[in-house]
């Protein structure tokens, strides 16, 4: 496949991922965990990903400086100036609108594409087909782009894009509105609509527009990362990123995209997709035993039990009888072990009194 040396591609590695707690720890979280036993992590699948199909050296990463050393021993072949490390924690937007910046003083006609780094996806060459249609049709276009999929449960813990009116392409429609983590109720009538789509947390856009459009977005504020200086040293401009960095607001590309910004597209994609945020996603994405168990990379004797969700540590196994639907995952030195519907709030709760009562080492 020939690549293009305009695509450029953003991965978000910067996360806490509390929601997978305690497989994920705020030292090391789900996205640096190699978490289904397939040798690479979560990040390195993700840069792999896109690797098959853009360019190496315009795949950058944005993250927190805390895991900077984990990005350089899974990525070690990233460039120096490829890992941006955000200052103090902003959320996403910021970490994208210095990106956007940084590629553009090396790609004046770049198409990007923002990413999770925990995706997971079925099909790859599906994923491939998708990402490029989108990236053409950003090159041309005054927008932004998210990337939809169809809702196959009423799963409460997605946001969930209503598509408006179509355009001139084939599956792709203006965003009408945006619901982030809906009652379970609420998703179940979004889901038989047919007019709602998963949000992916993917965002594409030609780079000059996205310039344009963080200095709209951020219009109450100075813009300092706008002026970033061309012919910059990674040092430069990271003492240049430090002193204006910290005045922007906390806030995610999710909710500037699709809650704030009145110019944002939706396409319908089909390479089938889960977010990896949550036990009970996790639990509904993946293959189950014949009892609707869910077993990952983990060594366990099951005895009438159903509808649970488990994972263990290498090197131990369990043993359970008459188990039905929980969750129960070990890491370290923390066991979990609650029931498994909408856990997400339960396991956040847990998570602040744990480190209140233990001490932060444990979350």
């Amino acid at each position: 496949m020939k690549m293009q040396g305009n695509n450029f591609c953003v991965i978000l590695a910067g996360g806490r991922g509390k929601r997978l707690w305690p497989s994920s720890r705020m030292d090391c979280p789900k996205q640096f965990i190699d978490f289904f036993g397939t040798g690479r992590t979560q990040l390195q699948t993700t840069y792999d990903r896109y690797a098959a199909f853009m360019l190496k050296n315009n795949i950058y990463i944005g993250t927190s400086q805390e895991y900077v050393r984990l990005i350089r021993e899974q990525l070690p072949e990233l460039p120096e100036d490829h890992l941006l490390v955000e200052p103090i924690n902003r959320n996403t937007a910021p970490t994208v609108a210095w990106a956007g910046r940084h590629i553009h003083n090396k790609c004046d006609n770049a198409r990007i594409i923002i990413t999770p780094s925990d995706l997971h996806v079925v099909d790859d060459a599906a994923f491939q087909q998708n990402v490029l249609k989108g990236l053409d049709f950003v090159a041309e276009r005054d927008l932004m782009l998210t990337m939809g999929i169809r809702p196959t449960r009423p799963e409460p813990g997605y946001g969930y894009i209503q598509a408006g009116e179509p355009t001139m392409a084939e599956g792709i429609n203006k965003v009408r509105s945006f619901t982030e983590k809906p009652e379970r109720e609420f998703a179940r009538i979004f889901m038989e609509s047919g007019e709602f789509f998963w949000n992916t947390g993917m965002f594409l856009c030609n780079v000059n527009y996205m310039r344009r459009w963080f200095l709209e977005m951020f219009k109450d504020m100075p813009y300092r990362l706008a002026y970033l200086p061309q012919g910059y040293t990674p040092e430069e401009e990271q003492e240049y990123v430090q002193k204006y960095y910290p005045s922007y607001p906390n806030i995610s590309m999710d909710k500037i995209a699709l809650e704030l910004s009145d110019n944002v597209y939706v396409m319908q994609c089909d390479f089938g997709w889960a977010d990896l945020g949550t036990w009970h996603s996790i639990y509904e994405c993946m293959q189950r035993t014949e009892n609707d168990n869910v077993v990952i990379d983990s060594e366990v004797i099951l005895d009438e039990c159903q509808n649970n969700i488990i994972k263990l540590p290498k090197g131990h196994i369990g043993v359970f009888n008459g188990l039905d639907g929980y969750i129960v995952a070990e890491e370290g030195d923390v066991l979990l072990i609650c029931k498994k519907s909408d856990s997400s709030a339960l396991i956040r709760k847990y998570v602040n009194e744990v480190g209140i009562r233990y001490g932060e080492q444990y979350t």
